[in-house]
């Protein structure tokens, strides 16, 4: 028969103490196989620590069960803990592995008590890497801290219901309808990554056929569409006079611009390597255009007469005093400046009605010049070399009309071509 401790007091307990350079265990009776476990003090240090073990058989293995630091876990305390911890061995559970169930399940709780917020970011993050410009990670953050963040930020994702998406963006679903839109868009792929993650189950209730699409109106019915103020055509070649007159970058780069028919981020981001004077083309490779579609630009004679006007300076054609691309505000504000009330963008709508409106160009024609890949026809095209003979006549008579203007008199038409 197994020896019973004696069951020793608070008091006795208090100065129990390690009596060599290994660890000692006293049993302090009261409950069989309890005891405190005395450390030796770690080299300069007079303190020495203890600890409760219970010392027990569970199934065949003989474990030593922590029930607690001393004195932090009084002697009752520890008592009390080891006698419920023997009653469940009695009824056939180990303790130690359902301590472990219990902290497992706890983790796995925390673990799904995930923000909104923070799978946004991850999700933000995912973006980055796919997008083609720095601006576009901005913008999403930016959507996302104004629009979404005040509402659903600090929900748990997996608390998020249709309500809260609804009251999401009823302030500015008719207001800023493109603007709503997006976030909508953005919400319900960060909500689709919290369910691929399993942090959340069921519908996704951003998703709009039918969920959202029930409660607010349809975008199309409720967006102003406000298009990017263009120049009239007749205007064209009195505003090349005064823009061909300027000296500074911004007016240069506009200028380029025009004769091209490129968007203002590809013209800023524009290095001489892109440009083979020999050939007269400039290629943008495909990571700076937003179709993700390399795009060769014939120049016309005024667009090289122009790039060779320009210092040799740094990696990029239109740079600032420091070398870096120009800010997009130095190339529109360079209309207004000459007292002209459009957009840089605009430009590339004159563009288009003046090939639609006063030219025999195929309709691919111009659209490949604009790199617009929205259709078949204009996707067959790009397998067929580009079209960039074809591109060429068209951007020498984009050329001509912008410094002097539609041709007087009779319309003629040569090489699929008309007045212009």
């Amino acid at each position: 028969m197994p020896k019973i401790a004696r069951e020793l007091s608070d008091a006795q307990v208090r100065r129990l103490k390690p009596r060599k350079k290994k660890p000692t265990y006293y049993a302090v009776g009261g409950v069989s196989g309890l005891l405190l476990q005395c450390r030796p003090p770690l080299p300069g240090n007079d303190t020495f620590a203890r600890s409760w073990i219970l010392r027990v058989q569970v199934g065949d293995k003989r474990r030593d069960m922590g029930m607690g630091g001393y004195p932090d876990t009084s002697l009752s305390a520890a008592r009390q803990r080891a006698r419920e911890a023997k009653e469940l061995i009695r009824q056939g559970i180990d303790p130690v592995a359902e301590k472990r169930a219990v902290k497992s399940a706890l983790a796995l709780s925390q673990a799904k008590d995930v923000t909104f917020r923070q799978v946004a970011v991850r999700f933000i993050a995912k973006k980055n890497a796919e997008f083609k410009t720095e601006k576009q990670t901005q913008k999403l953050t930016a959507h996302l801290e104004t629009y979404a963040y005040p509402f659903i930020g600090h929900i748990v994702v997996s608390e998020i219901d249709r309500a809260n998406i609804v009251r999401m963006l009823q302030p500015i679903w008719e207001v800023k309808t493109e603007t709503a839109t997006r976030v909508r868009a953005a919400v319900e792929r960060i909500l689709d990554l919290a369910g691929a993650e399993g942090l959340r189950t069921g519908d996704n209730p951003a998703r709009w056929k039918g969920n959202l699409d029930l409660s607010l109106p349809l975008p199309g019915k409720v967006a102003k569409v406000e298009h990017l103020k263009a120049l009239p055509i007749a205007d064209m070649p009195k505003f090349m006079a005064k823009i061909a007159a300027e000296d500074y970058m911004g007016a240069k780069a506009l200028h380029f611009a025009i004769l091209t028919a490129a968007r203002s981020g590809e013209i800023r981001a524009a290095t001489w390597s892109e440009i083979d004077f020999k050939s007269k083309v400039w290629t943008i490779p495909d990571e700076r255009m937003k179709s993700g579609r390399k795009h060769k630009v014939p120049l016309c004679q005024s667009a090289i007469d122009l790039l060779k006007s320009l210092p040799r300076e740094g990696d990029y054609i239109f740079h600032n005093t420091k070398l870096k691309p120009l800010a997009d505000v130095s190339i529109s504000k360079a209309p207004k400046r000459l007292g002209f009330d459009v957009t840089a963008h605009g430009f590339r709508a004159t563009f288009r009605t003046w090939a639609q409106e006063h030219t025999t160009y195929a309709e691919e024609v111009p659209e490949l010049a604009l790199a617009h890949v929205n259709s078949d026809r204009t996707r067959a095209a790009y397998a067929r070399s580009e079209l960039l003979d074809i591109r060429r006549n068209l951007m020498n008579d984009w050329e001509h009309f912008c410094y002097h203007g539609l041709k007087k008199g009779k319309v003629i038409r040569l090489r699929g071509r008309s007045n212009g």
